[in-house]
Parts: structure tokens; C-alpha cells; sequence
């Protein structure tokens, strides 16, 4: 028997493994503390904005080259053995693995004999990467196309591409030398000015599986733009942030072709001052996709 097939075989019974806490509704919110004792708990949303520029000028903005060092200096160290796990430039003892996002991957493998390509939006240097790749070194196929902002690209390339782990300018960049069957948005639309708008673009380009992680939504089901407040612990910084509704991005996904797999809550817990929110994450699969 071949090598790529018993990899794909040692596939299947880690994602038999995995699966049940992906289906789980109730699955354990880990706690948000890094290894210097910050907690991601004093990060603040206040303010109820009617636009996009409203919300910036309650802002006083941020350093992105400081979030950029703190970011690189945080993942070099993951990448050289010295930390175990990065999340949002903090850095932990102990990994904290997103399950489920995990689970989701693999599950895209089997339906792909093997392979995994996957198009992560707004990744940083490949904090997601780094987080799931002791899950993914049994993968025949792998490749992580992180699409960026210019410095994070220019960094990413600099000190962490590799075979498996590239960077890109655009999702167009991407599209010409590869064809990824996952689209990750991990804690990426809640900060884009337009992030529905962004949504339909991406989903326009028909990949195959799209994971939405790490996202933040009001119980009132509405839209509502904030600001986010970062302590000066993590590094001092306010920008605006969305809670979305989640039965608008739902539509807007079932309107695109594309039927929801799971759904499952989030690692975070953070909400605005005066108003119950809740973070979830979901996997969708094209609904003209063949079941593995």
C-alpha cells in the first residue's frame, strides 16, 4: 500500500477522532491569558456608529508597525520551539487548539484524497497555520496562502514562508498559481469596513469549503459597529470592530450556494459594554459539492 494512502487512512481516524467536538453545540470556551498573564478580557467595545468613518473618529487608531513587531517577535518564537502557541500577538505556555477549525480541515482533506489548499484571508504571519500544523504534518497535500496587507506580506515572506506556507498581496495572486478548496476567515470580518460586501466577493470565487472562525454576534441579531479598545499590556491601540448579525451572513452564504456543514461556538468571550454578544464559528461546503 502506497504512502499517500496510508496517510489518507491516518486521516480518516484522526478526523473520526475530532468530529464529535465539532458537532458539539456546548464545546468549552478556552481561557484567554498569555504566558506574560495578559488577558484578552481587558479588551473593551463601546459606542453604537452609524458608519464606518464615524467609528474612526472616535479612534485614536494604532501603531501597525508596533502589532506587526509584537506579532513576528511572537511567532518567531513559536516557530523556533521557544513558545508553544500565538493568538493575536500574545503568546501562551500551553497550545489551545481550536478544535473544531481543526476538524474542518480534515474533514476538506478526505473530500480532496488528500489534499488541503487552503486560502486564508486576513491570516497575519500564519497564526492559524502554526496553530493547526501538528494536526496537518500527516497531509500528502499542503499548502497555506495567506492573503495580507503589504507589510504583513513582505514580513511573511521574509521570515516564515516556506514549502507549505506562502504569502500573497491579493486573493487574485493567489488564484493564479493555485487552487485552494478551503477559505478561512478567522476573526477577520468584523473589522473590515464593508465585511459582507467582502464576503460575496469571496465567496464568488467558488471555493469549495469556507470556514468562518472566530466571529462576533449581537443576541439582538442586528448589525453594530464599535470600538475596540487593546490595552497597552497587549499594545495600546482603538479601531473599529463590527458585532454582525448572524442570520444576514447565513443568507448571504445560502444565497451564494453554500450549505452549512456545523456551526460551533467560538473561543472568545468578549461582548460590548451594554449588550449581549456571542462569537460562533461555521463550516460550509458548496451545495453542487459531492458528500466524502
Amino acid at each position: 500500500m502506497s504512502t499517500p494512502i496510508l496517510q489518507l487512512i491516518s486521516l480518516r481516524r484522526i478526523l473520526k477522532d475530532i468530529l464529535p467536538p465539532l458537532a458539539m453545540k456546548g464545546w468549552r470556551r478556552l481561557r484567554m491569558s498569555g504566558i506574560d498573564g495578559v488577558k484578552t478580557t481587558d479588551i473593551t467595545f463601546t459606542g453604537d456608529y452609524a458608519s464606518w468613518t464615524d467609528a474612526q473618529c472616535q479612534s485614536v487608531g494604532y501603531d501597525s508597525t508596533i502589532i506587526l513587531q509584537k506579532t513576528r517577535e511572537a511567532l518567531l518564537a513559536v516557530k523556533h520551539g521557544e513558545a508553544a502557541f500565538e493568538r493575536d500577538s500574545v503568546i501562551f505556555e500551553k497550545p489551545e487548539y481550536t478544535y473544531p477549525l481543526i476538524a474542518a480541515l480534515l474533514r476538506a482533506v478526505v473530500r480532496s484524497d488528500g489534499r488541503l489548499s487552503v486560502l486564508d484571508f486576513g491570516g497575519s504571519l500564519g497564526s492559524s497555520y502554526f496553530q493547526c500544523r501538528k494536526f496537518l504534518d500527516v497531509i500528502p497535500q499542503l499548502e497555506w496562502l495567506v492573503v495580507e496587507q503589504k507589510t504583513h506580506v513582505d514580513c511573511g515572506r521574509r521570515d516564515f514562508q516556506s514549502e507549505q506556507l506562502r504569502f500573497f498581496y491579493s486573493v487574485e495572486e493567489v488564484l493564479v498559481l493555485h487552487k485552494p478548496n478551503v477559505l478561512l476567515l478567522s476573526s477577520v470580518l468584523q473589522y473590515l469596513p464593508d465585511p459582507y460586501e467582502v464576503l460575496v466577493t469571496l465567496l464568488g470565487h467558488r471555493i469549495d469549503n469556507v470556514i468562518i472562525d472566530r466571529t462576533g454576534f449581537l443576541e439582538r441579531n442586528r448589525d453594530r459597529l464599535t470600538v475596540q479598545h487593546v490595552p497597552s499590556t497587549i499594545y495600546s491601540a482603538s479601531y473599529p470592530a463590527w458585532f454582525l448579525s448572524e442570520s444576514k451572513l447565513l443568507e448571504i452564504l445560502a444565497a451564494s450556494n453554500y450549505i452549512l456543514v456545523t456551526d460551533y461556538d467560538a473561543i472568545d468571550t468578549l461582548t460590548p459594554v451594554d449588550e449581549k454578544a456571542y462569537y460562533k464559528g461555521f463550516v460550509f461546503e458548496q451545495s453542487d459539492c459531492d458528500h466524502p
